[in-house]
């Protein structure tokens, strides 16, 4: 065959194979809850802990592409976005604890002998006004926080430390008893969810679902976004933003406004993470978690959403075989890998994957 002609035909393949492999894993996706509402003596049936385990790892790819597009695209590497992840869960845990106490006090709160629910909690017996907190939490933390940190024109490593510094400052605060969040232990004990049982099969499987749902959604979100104007500014902004100040445009605004976005997306997947797991306390916010999250982009590959998803699975997965069988060398194995990523994989597994199919 003539060599050109061999080209071609190989550069439409791979196209067609990220389709044909992305399609079965979304299928594969979408049946595991129907899976789960199968007899248990069924060979087919899958268990709660493998939904639940699955359903959790989705919540942290949706964290992983979030992280992307500020780190891949706009080049902020954010240590910190653990912070907006736990901001989410926690404004639905609130909502949970408030089905689960009725009409009295949330449990850690009797305990502690509060006689009344603090201001903030006012409204959170309501699904719709936990939304809300949902999106407006992390949403306007990182508004705030985005706002003085790219007027002052802080970036690269200064970034980094302070975004790690803003995720610990928001642990301790957490772990105080008297800010009303359930201290060390944080919310658990969850019962119903809009009045559905939300240890029952169905609603696992319906959480699940909303989970997929929501990572295709912003899987498309930034897709759309990569292609568009906005997402080329913020390629030539990663690359060389003084160039682009020197073209007339503000680095600002289109900074802040991937930032913003990035975190309502981690506050999202931590409203979905909640239900499903059945616990929050202010570990989530642990400066590791969120180095955790750019360990997976970096494993999958920067700049390129897939990747992500896929280092988010990877890790996750070897991390729950790795707890169990070796718990005390999961940390030291954690590290490897960021070294063995940054040296020989800068490009991350998409990359190998690329330069694999171009020979």
């Amino acid at each position: 065959m003539n060599q050109p002609l061999l080209v071609t035909a190989t550069q439409k393949a791979g196209p067609r194979l990220t389709l044909a492999i992305g399609a079965t894993i979304i299928l594969a996706l979408l049946a595991l809850p129907l899976l789960s509402l199968l007899p248990a003596d069924h060979n087919l049936q899958v268990s709660a802990y493998t939904l639940t385990l699955v359903g959790k790892i989705l919540c942290y790819a949706i964290v992983a592409l979030a992280l992307d597009l500020v780190w891949g695209y706009a080049g902020l590497l954010s240590l910190g976005h653990g912070l907006f992840f736990a901001l989410g869960g926690y404004a639905m845990g609130m909502y949970l604890m408030r089905q689960a106490s009725g009409d009295s006090l949330p449990a850690f709160m009797t305990f502690l002998s509060w006689t009344e629910l603090p201001w903030y909690w006012a409204g959170t017996q309501h699904f719709a006004w936990a939304l809300c907190l949902v999106v407006l939490a992390p949403g306007l933390l990182a508004l705030v926080f985005g706002w003085f940190a790219f007027r002052s024109r802080i970036k690269g490593v200064y970034f980094s430390i302070m975004t790690q510094a803003l995720t610990f400052a928001g642990m301790l605060l957490f772990f105080r008893n008297e800010t009303g969040f359930g201290g060390n232990n944080g919310f658990t004990s969850f019962r119903t969810i809009l009045g559905f049982d939300i240890a029952s099969q169905g609603t696992r499987a319906v959480l699940f679902l909303l989970t997929v749902a929501l990572l295709l959604v912003s899987l498309y979100l930034g897709w759309c976004l990569a292609r568009s104007k906005f997402g080329r500014v913020l390629t030539a902004l990663r690359d060389a933003e003084n160039r682009l100040m020197f073209c007339g445009y503000d680095p600002r605004g289109f900074k802040l406004l991937v930032w913003v976005l990035s975190a309502v997306l981690c506050g999202l997947a931590g409203a979905l993470y909640v239900p499903q797991v059945g616990i929050i306390n202010p570990s989530e916010m642990s400066p590791t978690n969120s180095i955790e999250a750019a360990v997976w982009v970096a494993l999958g590959g920067r700049g390129t959403l897939i990747g992500p998803l896929l280092g988010a699975g990877l890790v996750n997965g070897m991390k729950s075989w790795f707890t169990v069988a070796f718990p005390e060398f999961w940390l030291f194995f954690l590290g490897a890998l960021f070294i063995v990523v940054t040296l020989y994989l800068p490009k991350g597994v998409i990359g190998v994957l690329k330069k694999r199919n171009q020979a």
